[in-house]
């Protein structure tokens, strides 16, 4: 018999004894009755309270009740059995260790829930809580039943990297470990840092975000390094294939770092911040008074790559932060929100100017939302083929509210002025005269001649 089958038959016989099965019914039970009384719990609280989340520091202690009272009930039930068995002189070694392990879950639990509120609601963790606690309370486990060290010399035995250099399977575990970590406790500075530079009113917006969003990414990279440097990682042995790697991703994301680039640039310059009036520039036309509402939106979010503009219907459209930077981009509130637009207009040459001039300053005197001051001014502009060219001018100080509604509007009011003033707005013509065919021998016919 080898020592394999010895490890075995010891394994059958402390698990068919008495006492040993006698605590692992206890166990199931206790498990058993705390799943049914937490349910009879959640049951009562969703009457109590509903389904809708809440605020506030009342809300977070309940739902970190709720969240708890199963295994709490699992340890009050393991506590009760475990009284039970003391006093009829059983044995309570498996006990001890089922009520150890159940509360260290507790411990785990609860640190993992205030983990993930300090990270904030949008972070990694909302999604991979319960998987992160098992890992977590697993490696605890593991501990307390003193089953650390035997894994540990089993992964040692592993090497990845067979050679002059060994690389374990163990130190590979240990490495990401410890690179989480540091990784984590610099998310929470820099999540920190985020919620006190946002509460700064007296800095721009746009200033705010950079300095929050370029301490987020510098305390993750020195988090990152510092793990490697911690884990004892040799940076030289990973030279060749980092080297590989960073001559790739500059050809492969390019693009993706000139995007990053271009959103600190746009932050730190205050070009562009949260809630900006912004449409992006095409060649503008004859008519359209210098400006274009082609893409008009307001600006929602300063992203890392890109920016997000949200149009008067509601569509949303995410603009690269390099397009911002090599093309032209009103901002319509830049530094004044107030915005002047210009409407041309043409009138027949049998019109009189200055009375067509009278009722253009009329026409948007009228508007509730063009400014009284600086009041419209009109002028005439041109004397053009077919008629003369007039132009109204008038401010508006709420661009985020439109800009073609208003010269809609004015447009409407003159067509109509002019209308009961009997002022024609000519279009372009053009005459045609047939001239009839001459005979070759006709006095006025004269062929033509290249010269």
């Amino acid at each position: 018999m080898n020592k394999t089958d010895g490890a075995v038959q010891a394994f059958f016989a402390t698990l068919t004894d008495p006492a040993i099965l006698l605590g692992l019914f206890a166990i199931l039970i206790s498990t058993l009755v705390a799943i049914a009384l937490a349910g009879l719990f959640r049951s009562w609280y969703r009457k109590r309270y509903g389904t809708a989340p809440r605020a506030g520091f009342s809300a977070r202690v309940l739902d970190v009740t709720v969240l708890l009272m199963p295994i709490l009930l699992t340890l009050g039930v393991l506590s009760a059995v475990y009284v039970a068995f003391a006093a009829n002189d059983l044995k309570t070694g498996l006990l001890d260790r089922a009520m150890q392990l159940t509360a260290a879950l507790v411990v785990v639990r609860f640190g993992v829930y205030t983990l993930r509120q300090l990270l904030g609601e949008d972070s990694w963790l909302k999604g991979w809580q319960n998987q992160f606690t098992f890992v977590v309370w697993l490696a605890v486990a593991f501990e307390l039943l003193g089953w650390f060290e035997r894994i540990e010399a089993a992964l040692n035995n592993i090497d990845l990297l067979p050679g002059k250099e060994t690389f374990t399977v163990w130190e590979l575990l240990k490495t990401l470990v410890i690179i989480s970590i540091i990784v984590i406790a610099t998310s929470l500075i820099a999540r920190t840092i985020e919620r006190r530079v946002m509460k700064v009113t007296a800095l721009a917006m746009s200033t705010r975000l950079g300095i929050s969003k370029f301490s987020y990414f510098f305390l993750i990279t020195l988090g990152l390094l510092l793990g490697f440097n911690a884990a004892g990682v040799d940076f030289t042995a990973l030279t060749l294939l980092t080297g590989a790697i960073g001559v790739g991703l500059g050809f492969g994301l390019q693009s993706i770092a000139s995007n990053f680039l271009s959103g600190f640039v746009l932050l730190m310059d205050k070009s562009i911040k949260p809630g900006d009036v912004i449409s992006f520039t095409s060649a503008a036309g004859p008519n359209s008074g210098g400006f274009t509402a082609d893409n008009f939106g307001w600006v929602q979010e300063l992203r890392g790559r890109y920016i997000v503009v949200r149009d008067r219907d509601g569509v949303e459209t995410l603009v690269p932060n390099q397009f911002v930077i090599m093309n032209s981009v009103i901002n319509w509130s830049y530094s004044d929100a107030r915005v002047r637009l210009r409407l041309p207009v043409m009138i027949s040459y049998r019109d009189d100017p200055e009375k067509a001039l009278l009722l253009l300053q009329h026409a948007a005197a009228d508007h509730p939302r063009i400014l009284r001051e600086p009041g419209p001014v009109t002028r005439l502009m041109s004397f053009e083929d077919y008629g003369m060219r007039l132009e109204v001018r008038f401010w508006i100080a709420d661009p985020m509210n439109g800009v073609n509604n208003v010269r809609s509007d004015v447009n409407r009011t003159i067509f109509r002025l002019f209308r009961e003033a009997g002022i024609t707005i000519p279009v372009a013509q053009r005459e045609l005269r047939m001239l009839p065919a001459l005979d070759h021998d006709h006095p006025d016919f004269a062929p033509a001649r290249d010269t």
